[in-house]
Order: C-alpha cells, then sequence, then structure tokens
C-alpha cells in the first residue's frame, strides 16, 4: 500500500483523496449522468467499484432496494475472485472471516449396506496449485459491504442510490446522453413517482428477470433441466462427521446433497436433491417446504441425522441453463454502436452448484468497468466496448456447458454413473475452470495476435496473469508480483530483464531509455500534459541479478518514476529474483529478458522481446488515443 506522495496522511491510508466529480458529490442522483448501473447485484457494484477510480464522469448505481443488501444468495468465492479482491484491496480482510475449503469429500452408498451413505475420498481443492490464493465461502452480503467502502474512499466516492427501481428505456442517438431511462421510487413518501435519468451509457445487472435486458430486446435462450433442489443456510444438531468440510454426497436411491459449509464456524449450506421436475410442473415444486426439504435431507445422510435450529436463508429452485446472443444493444446491420450493456444473470443463468454465479458474473463487471473508464475519459477509442460481449459471451456459453456436466453429474443416480469414481475424477480433472481460471481471450485490440509466446510461457496469452513470488529491491521484502496491481484502470507492463540487464548498453536499458523519452512509447505519447509517467502505464522491472547486487540509483528512470505533488521517487516498481522461488524457471521465461504486457483486468494482453518497440507502440496505437497537444 502506497501513501504519504501526495503529503502526510495520519488516518486511514485506503481514503484516497476526493477529485473531479467526488469532490461535493450531489447526494440526490442527477438528471444526466454518464454511466446509470441497474443494480448492485456482483456484477453491478464490481462495476461501480471500478468505475469510482475514475472521477472524470459521473457514475451512478441505482438499487430498488432500499439499503444494503442483508443477505445474499450466492456464498462461494472462487480463487480467480480473491485474485479480483487483492486488486481491490480487501483479499486478505474477507479470507480472515471466510471459510476456506482445502478439500472436498464424497460419500456413497455403503456396498454392504446401501441405505447407509460412507465417505470413499477426499480429493485436494487445488491439486495443481493454480493460486496461491484460496478457495473461499462468504456471505454475498460482505462481498459487497467490501466495495462499498472501496467506492466510498475512491476519488469519485460512489454509493449506490437506494429506492429506484427501472422500468424501462428509450435511445435517441442525437441526444449528447442518448439513453432516457425511466425509474420508479420504492421507498419513502415519494413511493410510486416516476422519473427520467438521461445517460451515455446503461448497464443492466438486474438479474435473471432484467428488465434492462428486456428493454433492448434481448432474450435469455436455453434450456431447463426439470430438476428441483432445496437450499438452505442453517444452524443445525447433526452427527454429520464432514459438517465442517466440503462435501458431494450421492445416496443408493439417487438423491444426493452438495453440502458447503459456511463463514463463522456454525452456519452452513446444504443443496438437497428434490428429484425430477414434469414440464408441467409450472412452478409448484417451488412451493416445497422447510420440513420436506429436511426430511429429503435426512433421507439422503442416513444413518447420520441433521435436526434443523434456525434457518437463515432458504430456496427452492429448478436448474437452467440460458445465455443471451449478445450482451449488448450493438446492431451489426445498422452500424449502431453499443450504448447499453447486459451483465450477470441478466444475461447467464445456470445451477449454483459450481460456485460460478457471483464470480463470473464479477468479471463481467471488471471486464466492462476499465474499458468504460477508459473511453469515457478520452483514453481509449469508442471501438473498445464491443470488445465487452464478444469476450464475455464466450465465457458465458463455456460456463453453461460445463455447468450442464456438473449438475447433471451431482444428480445421477448412481447405477447412472460410467464408473462409481465419475464425480470425484471430474471433480479433480475440471478444478481449473471452476476455480476462474480458464478463461482466455482470443486476439483483438486488446489481445495480439502474433505473440512470442515462447518467450515467457508461463503468462499464457489471453489468460490471467498468473502471479508469482520476487524480492522487492528497495527493501528486501519478498513479494507477490502480480499482488501491487491494482484496481486503478491501468495497463501494466513488466520487463523481465534479461541476464546482463544491469549493465549500461543492455537489451533492457536500452528499452528502458525508450520507454521514458521516445515520443512512439505508450508512457509517453499518451501522457496527458503535467501527468504522471505511470498515469495510464504502470511500468515495472524484474533482474535476474540478487536484489542485493541492483543499485538501485543507476536503474532507468522508466522503472524508478517521479509521482506525486512532490515529484517523489517510486521504488516500488524495481524487482529481483527470489531465490527461494526464481519466477524466471517458475513461468519459463526466456533468460534473455521479455515484456509482458497486462490489461487493467489482469489479463496478458502482449508477449516480446525486449528489443519489440516497434510492436509495442503498435499495439498501444490501438489501445490509446493520444491527448490533443
Amino acid at each position: 500500500m502506497q501513501f504519504h506522495h501526495f503529503g502526510y496522511v495520519s488516518g486511514d491510508p485506503r481514503v484516497e483523496p476526493a477529485a473531479g466529480v467526488g469532490i461535493d458529490r450531489p447526494e440526490n442522483l442527477p438528471d444526466n449522468v454518464d454511466v446509470l448501473i441497474v443494480g448492485t447485484g456482483p456484477a453491478g457494484i464490481m462495476l461501480a467499484a471500478q468505475l469510482s477510480q475514475f472521477p472524470q464522469f459521473t457514475t451512478r448505481a441505482v438499487e430498488r432496494r432500499g439499503g444494503r443488501l442483508e443477505v445474499g444468495q450466492a456464498d462461494g468465492i472462487q480463487a480467480r475472485s480473491v485474485e479480483t479482491f487483492q486488486a481491490f484491496g480487501f483479499a486478505k480482510r474477507i479470507t480472515e472471516e471466510a471459510y476456506q475449503i482445502t478439500e472436498m469429500a464424497f460419500w456413497k452408498p455403503d456396498v454392504n449396506n446401501p441405505k447407509n451413505i460412507v465417505r470413499t475420498a477426499v480429493a485436494p481443492d487445488d491439486p495443481a496449485n493454480i493460486s496461491e490464493l484460496p478457495h473461499l465461502i462468504v456471505n454475498q452480503a460482505r462481498v459487497q459491504d467490501y466495495f462499498l467502502e472501496f467506492m466510498a474512499n475512491s476519488p469519485a466516492r460512489n454509493k449506490p442510490d437506494y429506492g429506484w427501481e427501472f422500468v424501462t428505456l428509450t435511445r435517441d442517438d442525437t441526444q449528447e446522453y442518448p439513453i432516457a431511462v425511466t425509474l420508479k421510487r420504492t421507498v419513502g413518501d415519494d413511493a410510486g413517482t416516476e422519473r427520467i435519468v438521461n445517460a451515455k451509457y446503461v448497464v443492466g445487472g438486474d438479474g435473471a428477470r432484467s428488465r434492462v435486458r428486456e428493454s433492448i430486446g434481448r432474450k435469455l435462450q436455453g434450456d431447463q433441466a426439470f430438476h428441483a433442489w432445496g437450499v438452505m443456510d442453517v444452524l443445525a444438531d447433526t452427527d454429520f462427521p464432514d459438517i465442517r468440510r466440503k462435501c458431494a454426497i450421492q445416496s443408493n436411491d439417487g438423491g444426493s446433497i452438495l453440502h458447503i459449509p459456511r463463514e463463522g464456524n456454525h452456519l452452513f449450506r446444504m443443496y438437497v436433491d428434490l428429484g425430477e421436475v414434469s414440464p408441467d410442473d409450472s412452478g409448484s415444486v417451488r412451493k416445497t417446504t422447510q420440513e420436506e426439504v429436511e426430511a429429503r435431507a435426512n433421507q439422503i445422510l442416513h444413518p447420520y441425522t441433521v435436526q434443523v435450529r434456525h434457518v437463515a436463508w432458504r430456496s427452492v429452485y429448478e436448474v437452467g441453463h440460458r445465455v443471451t446472443d449478445s450482451f449488448d444493444d450493438a446492431d451489426a446491420a445498422t452500424g449502431r454502436k453499443p450504448r447499453v450493456f447486459i451483465m450477470g444473470d441478466a444475461c447467464h443463468t445456470h445451477s449454483a452448484k459450481a460456485g460460478q454465479g457471483m464470480n463470473v458474473s464479477m468479471q463481467d463487471g471488471f471486464n466492462l468497468g476499465w474499458k468504460l473508464g477508459h473511453v469515457l475519459s478520452g483514453r481509449a477509442p469508442e471501438e473498445l466496448l464491443a470488445t465487452y460481449s464478444a469476450e464475455r459471451q464466450v465465457i458465458a456459453q463455456n460456463l453453461i456447458d460445463f455447468d450442464k456436466q456438473w449438475s447433471s453429474l451431482m444428480a445421477a443416480k448412481p447405477e447412472q454413473l460410467s464408473d462409481p469414481e465419475e464425480v470425484e475424477r471430474f471433480y479433480v480433472q475440471t478444478a481449473e475452470f471452476p476455480a476462474g481460471f480458464m478463461t482466455e481471450y482470443v486476439p483483438s485490440m486488446i489481445v495480439a495476435g502474433d505473440p512470442q509466446q515462447d518467450l515467457a510461457a508461463g503468462f499464457t496469452l489471453g489468460k490471467r496473469f498468473h502471479s508469482r513470488p520476487v524480492m522487492r529491491v528497495c527493501d528486501g521484502v519478498p513479494v507477490q508480483l502480480g499482488h501491487h496491481a491494482r484496481a486503478d484502470g491501468k495497463w501494466r507492463i513488466y520487463v523481465f530483464a534479461g541476464q546482463d540487464g544491469l549493465n549500461e548498453g543492455s537489451a533492457t536499458a536500452t528499452l528502458a531509455a525508450w520507454l521514458n523519452d521516445d515520443a512512439a512509447s505508450p508512457l509517453v505519447k499518451y501522457r496527458p500534459e503535467g501527468a504522471n509517467q505511470d498515469v495510464y502505464v504502470d511500468t515495472k522491472v524484474i533482474y535476474q541479478a540478487p536484489h542485493i547486487d541492483v543499485n538501485i540509483n543507476t536503474v532507468p528512470a522508466a522503472f524508478r518514476p517521479r509521482v506525486g505533488p512532490y515529484q517523489v521517487f517510486d521504488y516500488e516498481k524495481i524487482y529481483a529474483v527470489d531465490p527461494a522461488d526464481d519466477i524466471f524457471e517458475a513461468r519459463n521465461i526466456s533468460r534473455d529478458g521479455a515484456i509482458v504486457v497486462v490489461r487493467p483486468d489482469q489479463y496478458v494482453a502482449h508477449i516480446l522481446p525486449l528489443d519489440g518497440t516497434d510492436s509495442l507502440a503498435a499495439f498501444f496505437d490501438g489501445v490509446f488515443v493520444a491527448p490533443a497537444k
């Protein structure tokens, strides 16, 4: 965490100085806004948090509830999400209060007494060590609380406008604010009254029954599995020995339970199999009582019992797998560019048992947030916004395909499985997908199409930047390289120095001089007059020499910029290999050095040799718009 560069800070260093629209931010919802977010679920709150780092324009998020979320339906936090939380500054705090999943137990009918279940296997949750951060279980409301705190402490000082429900919208591209949104008040003395807010962009994160989706003519398409589940968050008295371990439980009659311990040591969640549902059920299964769900749970758990003492939350739902064909209102036939976007459940729905809903939805918001920020702040062309739907629709379809397999396995009767270990094997073999690490964006204006992947084979182009330990040169502190990247909307250039990188005249030194001084450098060409060198692009260097051999005073200026009004050096951009864990070896990086370019949402965008300055300049020419001089 960096602070004091704007002057001495005696209070909470997480509170950034207010700027732009964050200074004297109006309490009431304005008539005209740049971005209007509808809904403050996981996708909406992530988007609002990211845009709070852009105080150059007005973002407001409306929510039909009268206040903060108190009980959330989602609870699984995959490791990829925790990596994202690290960028927003609360990964450590939320980990401390969460339940951490390290393994999963599998229970099946006892071959000698099929009426009873027995534990048959315990599998590690992350057998391939795909992340240094954990898989967590914590209430969705607490996740949103941390995002609310981040928003309130950010330069734009964003916070939700509670008590407003979306009604409809119209679009008129002849207007400065083309989207006219009709909202209805849901709380207070003026409940029921309507007003219009005009916006440049509107984003719907308003759930599976999204009115924003309906207003742009998009429809969820897919099928329903006609299989029902009862889900309950409860405190209970039980003799089931794995009550504090995640479990997949299959009984002899085909009924199953997905059991998930919750944070706080006492609460747990059970997804209880209620069986097949007739196509003409018309939702009657949703009237299944709590008593019926508990009875079913006890039948599956036999010979163990569970006696519920307190129900924190419960629901009954039918599995459905649906996705829209586009996540915006663009129209290729007419050339209309996107102005309205949808995220999360508004554009993809699936079962809850893979723990993907909140996680994928938040990544929707992270993906769109920095892109809107770049376009509205004038640093990127409007074409950037088309990459949101192009990238995220593919990810949603992959999720639907995966969830169909997993939910079918969970609902299968023992005799329907190809072998007794099929569920365990699928869980272990596909661990990287639900953890959030199979996302791989294809070439576009923000993912290079001609990389030299062999220069850094461990940083797969289009996939998230996989952190690794390094040694901070200025103080000898071992740190995770990726953890220094904040959710600040900046691109990252990681320069992995060649073996001679400390020498004057080396390829590393030549690159540094180009980055710092050349008119074609992204650090120079796109930097607004008077701004710090790293205002849009954060550049770091990693040397192969021991940290103690790096003379910080001879490190090139590109890696040791001056920051803040007092123009003090930023020493935390200079790293060396950790002798206990060489990042060059661990990530298969060429000893001749490499450049790894990373997007603001932490995905690898380009890989280049140290002398690839022409290609680097050309890539950023397609990303940024040079400021008027």
